[in-house]
């Protein structure tokens, strides 16, 4: 079993920044892929972004590219998710996920995951 705890959420004005961060328990964390989830209220769980194995290869979902970074230390078994001129509609619950063997079609689907966080709100003001 594999301990995911997410921290660095909060209340924001638009445009403003966040950072979260996620840190894990498992020693084999430079062997998974990290993967960062939304979901809002009424909303099916939406990808955000993802670092496979050593960081090299990133993937950001179409509603966030260019104002959110995932970075990742593998010395320190974390991954944070830096998020920039925030919108209202980034209001969610973000979650950290964990997915050993995770190839690339399966980079942004919620269910390829095995180990979920318990999850951070961010909420944007308008």
């Amino acid at each position: 079993q594999v301990q995911l705890v997410e921290s660095g959420g909060g209340l924001v004005q638009a445009g403003g920044s966040l950072r979260l961060s996620c840190a894990a328990s498992t020693s084999n964390f430079r062997t998974y892929a990290m993967a960062w989830f939304r979901q809002a209220p009424g909303k099916e769980r939406e990808f955000v972004a993802a670092s496979r194995r050593s960081g090299g290869t990133t993937h950001y979902g179409d509603s966030v590219k260019g104002r959110v970074t995932i970075s990742r230390d593998n010395a320190k078994s974390t991954v944070d998710l830096q998020m920039n001129s925030l919108k209202p509609e980034d209001t969610a619950v973000y979650y950290c996920a964990a997915g050993p063997g995770i190839i690339l079609y399966q980079i942004g689907v919620p269910t390829a995951y095995r180990y979920w966080g318990q999850g951070t709100q961010v909420t944007v003001s308008s």
